[in-house]
């Protein structure tokens, strides 16, 4: 069965907070999955199951077996993903075990804030609630930046699903957001008061409204990294050339040769523009791929170059198979 998105959702909320016009923008432009993200996508999975066989009793130890068996056959699997998730299954019992008594454990639950966000919803990686305490713990499985639950929209988003589903049964007054990211030992952890998260949840409202109904608010930053429509996007495309604007004064002057101050001011006014030239390229290219045309470019099959892993190994053959090592260097 075909995974179920939200137009707003959790996981792109930094982006549709900061631009709402970017909602509008991607319309029409495919999902899709990297790699990496298939990645991830398996640990979560295995880290799952290694939750749900400590903290479910109806989880019996051959079905674990079987099921973690299924997810180690797959190609992506590594002995490190066994590893890193252990780590997450153990940051989580530690957490469970450190209350009095045993807390109530959900375990990749679906909430909804569509209180807060149009038909929102998202997956929390897991949901702890003792007493007046509710924590939620995500598994982060990227090994780039590290990334902070401090004022984290994803996790506030999941809190409020989480309060949505729970609030009436548990008193909660606190929340803990959490996040396990093993692989650049990365965790960290950041709480506030239920009054705090349903006020910025008020604030949300508005935003997500209009990027939900469609506006022409755009901002650039950092959150355009994962823009689908960043390469197309009117907006990036003006703040570019506004940077090229301001160093006309420089390009105007009759000087022979550009100062290191003018080399300073290059290239500080300059950020940002060659990863847009870089996205513009792709774009094309996938235009072209696609039988679109782009006046003036055309796809050409560029060379390959290959290299060998593992380089000794290689020579050690070669001369096994009586190849002169000094030809061979």
């Amino acid at each position: 069965m075909p995974e179920v998105h939200a137009k707003l959702s959790a996981s792109g909320s930094s982006r549709w907070l900061n631009c709402p016009g970017s909602v509008m923008l991607e319309e029409g432009f495919p999902d899709t999955s990297s790699p990496y993200a298939q990645e991830g996508t398996l640990a979560h999975a295995i880290g799952e199951l290694k939750l749900k066989k400590y903290f479910t009793k109806e989880f019996g130890a051959d079905e674990y077996k079987k099921e973690l068996e299924q997810l180690k056959a797959q190609e992506l699997f590594t002995k490190e993903m066994d590893s890193y998730t252990d780590e997450y299954f153990y940051y989580v019992r530690e957490l469970a075990l450190s209350f009095e008594d045993l807390p109530y454990v959900s375990v990749e639950e679906r909430v909804d804030f569509s209180k807060w966000v149009p038909d929102g919803f998202g997956t929390c990686d897991c949901i702890l609630i003792f007493g007046t305490q509710m924590h939620i713990i995500d598994l982060k499985y990227g090994k780039g930046v590290p990334v902070s639950p401090v004022s984290n929209s994803q996790l506030m988003l999941y809190a409020l699903g989480a309060y949505n589903s729970y609030g009436d049964i548990y008193s909660i007054e606190s929340i803990t957001m959490h996040i396990v990211q093993p692989r650049v030992d990365n965790t960290d952890s950041y709480s506030m008061v239920l009054s705090d998260l349903l006020a910025w949840g008020e604030g949300v409202k508005v935003i997500a409204k209009k990027a939900y109904n469609g506006c022409e608010e755009f901002s650039l930053g950092g959150h355009c990294r994962f823009c689908k429509a960043k390469s197309r996007c009117p907006e990036r495309s003006k703040e570019m050339f506004k940077s090229v604007e301001k160093l006309k004064p420089i390009m105007d002057s009759d000087i022979k040769l550009i100062s290191n101050e003018d080399i300073s001011r290059y290239l500080k006014e300059s950020i940002g523009l060659i990863d847009w030239i870089n996205d513009l390229e792709e774009e094309a290219l996938a235009s072209i791929l696609k039988g679109e045309e782009i006046p003036g470019y055309k796809a050409v099959e560029g060379r390959s170059i290959r290299k060998f892993k593992d380089t000794d190994k290689a020579i050690s053959l070669l001369e096994g198979a009586g190849y002169d090592e000094a030809v061979l260097y």
